[in-house]
């Protein structure tokens, strides 16, 4: 059977999804890799070189062949899925499956599944119909959600404040976290960064699951973090969103980032070749002093330096644009977790009495 995928909105989209036991994508491993449905799992049809050798077969000798060659494939891989992850599924197990446009390999899959005596459906419009409602979503509608921006120069904790803020009920939006990365020029998590069609399902998925009617706090970000870009909808209700900032004298910042990128101190060479990236925007003397300091393994100054020389300048420069109105200030004499702690306790004291 046909899943239809005409719906008015995303979440009525993820909402009806979600009623199954199961999504499964039978795309490749490299179609799956960058990007796929919510809490899909991948079951491809055909490998990514298999794929390659059947696209290749259809435009350069016949369809028919290709055809051919593909069902012998779909059909050995549909037999190793049902043998290794689905044996011990019961009779009434009711999965969703889905493909690129809801074609021939979501439709040969469940065929046979089918023939099994399960109840499948087969997503209308495949993956394409889920990337249009993210697309949606993300670019094209206005998005309900209330704002509240966590604003403050580099080195003053955002992160983790936003963290204990989502430990004390608060609703929240990790967007670093969704991103994989910390949002600055050393802001590489050691981890790769999602897609950008990855990075905007995790996110619309996120803001699916929060409550237009309570406020939402975002760390104030630029329209891009590492490679990613903030999409519009977003972006737009973060540049006219308030603010509420966090200040820390510099030496408590410096302290408080040598202690958050201590990773980058394990490799030198690696944070000499992001340090470079600066010689364009701050010359090559600072750099070069930079250098020096990092090889030194003399995080702290380093990062006292890079915040005169570098984040606080650029702070000073984004906010000549910044429309949002500052609601108020939070200040500590230092950043370590008790005072991490005793902020977020008066925030949540603030958003009690003013955020409604």
């Amino acid at each position: 059977m046909k899943q239809r995928s005409d719906h008015p909105d995303l979440a009525a989209f993820l909402t009806e999804i979600s009623g199954f036991d199961a999504v499964i994508d039978v795309r490749s491993p490299a179609e799956f890799a960058e990007d796929h449905l919510p809490g899909a799992v991948n079951m491809p049809v055909l490998s990514d070189a298999e794929r390659a050798r059947v696209g290749t077969t259809y435009t350069q000798e016949s369809p028919f062949v290709a055809r051919k060659m593909g069902a012998a494939l779909v059909a050995r891989n549909a037999a190793a899925h049902i043998e290794t992850s689905l044996m011990e599924m019961g009779g009434g197990w009711r999965p969703l499956i889905y493909c690129w446009r809801g074609g021939q390999r979501s439709g040969s899959f469940a065929t046979i599944l089918q023939q099994i005596g399960w109840r499948v459906a087969v997503l209308d419009g495949g993956y394409r119909a889920y990337r249009r409602q993210v697309v949606a979503a993300l670019y094209d509608r206005p998005l309900p959600h209330r704002v509240i921006r966590l604003d403050g120069n580099t080195g003053s904790a955002k992160t983790a404040i936003l963290t204990e803020l989502g430990a004390r009920g608060v609703q929240v939006l990790d967007l670093e976290g969704l991103a994989a990365h910390r949002g600055s020029i050393l802001g590489e998590t050691g981890a790769p960064q999602p897609s950008q069609k990855g990075f905007e399902s995790a996110l619309a998925q996120a803001l699916h699951g929060l409550d237009p009617g309570k406020v939402t706090i975002i760390e104030a970000e630029s329209s891009r973090i590492g490679n990613l870009r903030v999409p519009p909808a977003l972006w737009a209700v973060m540049c006219d969103a308030p603010c509420l900032v966090l200040a820390a004298p510099v030496a408590a910042r410096a302290a408080y980032l040598a202690e958050s990128y201590a990773d980058w101190g394990m490799d030198v060479a690696r944070l000499e070749a992001r340090l470079d990236h600066l010689r364009g925007l701050v010359g090559h003397k600072l750099v070069d002093q930079w250098v020096d300091l990092a090889r030194e393994g003399d995080l702290r100054t380093l990062s006292e330096a890079l915040i005169i020389g570098h984040y606080d300048p650029a702070y000073a420069r984004a906010r000549k644009a910044d429309r949002g109105v500052v609601l108020a200030r939070f200040e500590a004499v230092d950043l370590k977790a008790v005072a991490r702690k005793r902020l977020a306790d008066q925030i949540v004291a603030w958003l009690a009495s003013n955020a409604g």
